[in-house]
């Protein structure tokens, strides 16, 4: 409350001050130079993004990066998430484009992370309004035409009190051209060396301006082929090269457990805590011969009898973008103009898994058992347990964004208390359509058909059931390893589904704001608006797989929508100007009040001050509340199944109960058996745990409450007179996020329940007597915590014009000072600066350093891009391992491995030709350097450890032309 009444003080304080100049002014002493020179100051002025009151000076108390046109080119990317990517202040994104193992409906698209806290704390605009989200909360920045942006603004500090929600690490302002003379077309043409991965581009804009209106028009089209996990290294075994039969799945030979009773001879044996464990066997390579058991050998693990996903797996999928961009800008009056803008794009995309890891153990809605009456089951007259991975039909996903925004908006000026003020009114519609379509799960009750019941009809094996024949049914072997299942058959067994998502955005926003009077340090300014937004979504996935028919993940429907109303003021006192030790002083406030529909309301402060002592030196600062809420699928997403990959506390090798007593008891007192493993498709896992076999469920949180922030900034800009082109800037950030909305994973639940003691979570749990997790729980809560603070850091320098051309050198750079997570109650803050943490590369330090030359109708850049070294955790013990005691924050007892840093170098080359046209070729990673390999990479987010997704993978080559008309 003290904050909210500091806010009306100022704010009253003002108005009163403003009524009594206003009756103290003589209107006659106003001349028309006056008028003249406000019309032009009116022109002059622009938004600066971070703040609504429109100023002359783009220095302002907030650190804003631009990037503009000519620079976005130079970096040869024609992905604006790869663009960002590239900045020192943005960090990897929670879904990536190497992401293909990942379910959901965002995979395919491409998001931006400021500070590593999240791809849905940092808020998009376009021009600035919001642009499309989905129901997590994500916008896909691959929708924005590149070839319409004029500049990207990326703001660096909370922003709630001028934008609401999301706007919790920084902004990103994607500010498209305005006005465009002529025509202009683009192609362009990359490839990795390794011959994958290529990027074909065109994009055509036309624009025509008058005394009263501005049109332009652009159309692009992007195609990015896929690339396999396969073709590389890296990427080419689960855990790289070093470790390739590590990870590695379940093979597509059929294997089965002795069905026959404990104690039978030959069929399994007694551990050392009296538990029987039956015999595994599997058929022998290239043997058909399935229904007699002594066609099989012993499974022990074997890397013969297992798969190696990887070689089946697209490590980025490809896709195929289809944008049309429409922009116009019509002068009603003087004062008044009109502008609409509207977007309609479509993205394809494809990607591929291995085949489905069939298994007993792995389906919980049927029991999937060879029938003992089967023709193949190797135990005549038993129900068979079995595992057999059906590589001869991969998972391959297609699919479908298309979205359609449109702004309309009217603008103009008014003189209120003998000041220029603005106005506008603006209407956003924003619908993102996505449809997903799977193949290569498999339909099980065909599958139950086909392994079912045998019968010889005509001297034919076929199914028993007359009614299943009738559908197609023949008998599957399904034991066999590739090459004898007919292929007629895939067909049938196959399960092809279509889910559809659809999100939508209203806003309708109304914005006003002006001088209200004069202080010796300038014009006192004031900018106020309301707006309302409706957010509705839902999501529909295939009934077959809601109902557990098939192999592919089941989720439930969603369906969920609230409303927003807000109002802001925004306040900016220039207090003194041109004054020894004040050439400039002026603070700025600013205030947003949101009621949501779902939650109630929140009101949301931001103090700036800026004060330049000499004419060199600007020192900023500011202080920020923020807030994000609750997305729509965090409120009212339906339950999905998910294959999780983490390390159980209680495996008594690897977990923490082989080296904490407290817990190997709290893992018996739960029932977990002495001597337990956890085991993935594979078998035991090693240190870095593993994937579960059995699908866990995510389920939805309708009491969730925003998250709310505190940012501090503060820094100086330095542009000594003396050295004309030279600009420094140092910003300190300090960002601390509170009941952060935070997915308790397995890992999360299993240490609250086992480590921590905490019995609620312990619910969550189901184990079977072999301790075998057969159930968990995940779902989001407001328990998650974080604080990250660092410095920003700039040098660039515009050398004197020479004979031999004009030189830029340009220096940015982060260093992250402290990087804390907490995931749950009692749970101690997580130092992770400097460690690699799932999709996380928390560097120390991070820079580009760029020298520009342009001769003529020459040009050339080069790019350096550093990235310190990061800690990792051990592979195992005197295996790639520095340190097997270090506090491991990341994975506890695992150890510390100091990996080395990394540097890649980019050059480009440019020239203009004489009929207007631009040809630039250029080689990124020039010395095709390859990064450090980190194990503590997680599959889901990033695709492939041990790659670091921020690294390059090969030398990449380009060339781009452009003509202008």
């Amino acid at each position: 409350m003290k904050t909210k009444t500091l806010m009306a003080s100022a704010i009253a304080a003002a108005l009163i001050a403003c009524t009594w100049t206003a009756s103290a002014q003589d209107a006659s002493q106003a001349s028309s130079d006056q008028a003249n020179a406000g019309n032009a100051k009116r022109l002059d002025a622009i938004t600066v993004t971070g703040s609504h009151i429109r100023s002359v000076d783009v220095e302002t108390s907030q650190p804003v990066f631009t990037m503009d046109r000519q620079a976005i080119k130079a970096t040869g990317l024609t992905n604006l998430n790869d663009v960002l990517a590239s900045l020192t202040s943005i960090g990897t994104p929670d879904i990536t484009p190497q992401d293909t193992l990942s379910s959901g409906m965002d995979v395919g698209g491409r998001y931006v992370d400021i500070r590593n806290l999240g791809s849905n704390r940092t808020l998009v605009l376009v021009n600035g309004h919001r642009w499309s989200t989905s129901l997590s909360g994500l916008t896909d920045l691959s929708t924005i035409p590149t070839s319409m942006v004029e500049r990207i603004d990326i703001l660096k500090d909370g922003a709630s009190s001028v934008y609401g929600s999301d706007a919790i690490a920084g902004v990103v302002n994607i500010i498209t051209r305005e006005k465009f003379e002529g025509a202009e077309a683009n192609v362009y043409y990359g490839s990795n060396q390794q011959g994958d991965g290529q990027q074909k581009n065109a994009d055509f804009t036309w624009g025509h301006s008058t005394s009263k209106s501005s049109t332009i028009i652009s159309a692009s089209y992007q195609d990015q082929s896929p690339m396999w996990d396969r073709t590389r290294a890296i990427t080419r075994y689960g855990y790289g090269p070093r470790h390739p039969i590590t990870g590695l799945g379940s093979g597509p030979w059929g294997r089965v457990i002795d069905p026959r009773a404990a104690g039978t001879e030959g069929a399994g044996a007694y551990n050392d805590q009296g538990k029987w464990t039956p015999n595994q066997y599997v058929i022998n390579h290239g043997n058909a011969d399935t229904g007699d058991i002594g066609n099989y050998h012993i499974y022990n693990s074997n890397p013969a009898d297992l798969y190696n996903t990887n070689q089946d797996t697209t490590f980025r999928a490809g896709s195929k973008l289809k944008t049309l961009f429409a922009q116009e800008r019509y002068k009603l009056t003087d004062d008044i103009t009109l502008t609409g803008t509207a977007s309609y794009s479509t993205r394809d995309t494809s990607s591929q898994l291995a085949g489905y890891p069939l298994s007993t153990s792995g389906i919980s809605t049927a029991n999937l058992v060879i029938d003992p009456s089967n023709a193949y089951n190797p135990f005549p007259g038993y129900e068979t347990e079995f595992m057999r991975r059906t590589v001869e039909l991969p998972r391959i996903t297609w699919a479908n964004s298309r979205l359609a925004h449109v702004d309309l908006g009217a603008q103009g000026y008014f003189n209120f208390l003998h000041h220029d003020w603005s106005w506008d009114a603006n209407y956003t519609f924003s619908q993102t359509k996505l449809r997903q379509i799977t193949t290569g799960n498999l339909y099980l009750p065909n599958v139950l058909n086909a392994i079912g019941p045998t019968a010889l009809i005509n001297g034919q094996l076929a199914c028993a059931d007359a009614a299943a024949r009738a559908t197609g049914c023949v008998p599957w072997n399904v034991l066999a390893g590739p090459g004898y299942t007919p292929s007629s058959l895939w067909p049938y067994l196959n399960s092809v589904g279509t889910a559809r998502q659809q999100s939508q955005t209203d806003d309708v926003s109304v914005n006003t704001g002006g001088g209200l009077f004069d202080l010796p340090g300038g014009t006192v300014n004031i900018a106020g608006g309301l707006e309302h937004r409706r957010e509705k979504g839902y999501f529909q996935p295939y009934g077959p797989d809601s109902a557990g028919e098939t192999t592919n993940l089941a989720s439930d429907p969603s369906k969920g929508r609230y409303y927003v109303n807000e109002a802001y003021l925004e306040l900016d006192v220039p207090l003194l100007r041109d004054l020894p030790g004040a050439q400039e002083l002026g603070i700025n406030v600013a205030s947003r009040y949101s009621y949501y529909s779902n939650f109630g309301s929140t009101t949301n402060n931001k103090y700036s001050l800026r004060w330049r002592p000499i004419t060199d030196l600007l020192l900023r600062g500011t202080y920020a509340k923020g807030f994000r809420a609750p997305a729509l699928q965090d409120l009212y997403g339906g339950n999905a199944q998910s294959f999780e990959s983490f390390l159980d506390p209680c495996d008594s090798i690897y977990g923490t109960a082989a080296s904490n007593a407290k817990v190997a008891a709290s893992c018996a007192a739960a029932g977990v058996p002495e001597g337990y493993r956890q085991v993935s498709q594979a078998g035991p896992v090693n240190g870095g745990g593993g994937q579960t076999t059995i699908p866990f469920t995510q389920v939805s949180n309708p009491k969730l409450k925003p998250e709310t922030s505190s940012t501090r900034t503060l820094g100086l800009v330095y542009s000594p007179h003396y050295v004309d082109g030279l600009d420094i800037t140092l910003d300190f950030y300090d960002i601390r996020l509170k009941q952060a909305i935070t997915y308790l994973d397995a890992s999360d639940i299993l240490n609250y329940c086992y480590v921590d003691n905490l019995a609620d979570y312990c619910k969550n749990i189901t184990r079977s007597s072999t301790g075998l997790i057969t159930s968990l729980n995940e779902g989001p809560v407001n328990l998650g915590a974080a604080s990250t603070s660092g410095f920003d850091f700039g040098i660039h320098y515009r050398l004197p014009t020479t004979s031999f051309g004009q030189f830029r050198i340009g220096v940015d750079g982060n260093y992250l000072s402290k990087y804390q997570t907490s995931n749950g109650p009692g749970s101690t803050m997580k130092n992770l600066a400097g460690w690699m943490n799932g999709t996380q590369a928390l560097y120390r330090i991070r820079s580009n350093t760029q020298v520009d030359w342009d001769y003529k109708q020459f040009g050339a850049s080069w790019t350096v891009r550093y990235y310190s070294g990061l800690k990792d955790s051990c592979w195992d013990v005197g295996v790639e391992c520095d340190n097997p005691n270090y506090p491991n924050p990341v994975f506890p007892g695992q150890g510390m491995a100091q990996k080395g840093s990394a540097t890649f170098n980019d050059a480009q080359l440019r020239y203009k030709t004489p009929w207007d046209a631009t040809l630039s070729v250029g080689v990124n990673n020039i010395f095709n350097k390859k990064g450090p390999y980190y194990y503590n990479v997680s599959f889901s987010g990033t695709g492939s450890p041990p790659y670091n997704p921020q690294f390059d993978l090969d030398r990449y080559f380009y060339v781009q032309y452009s003509q202008k008309f």
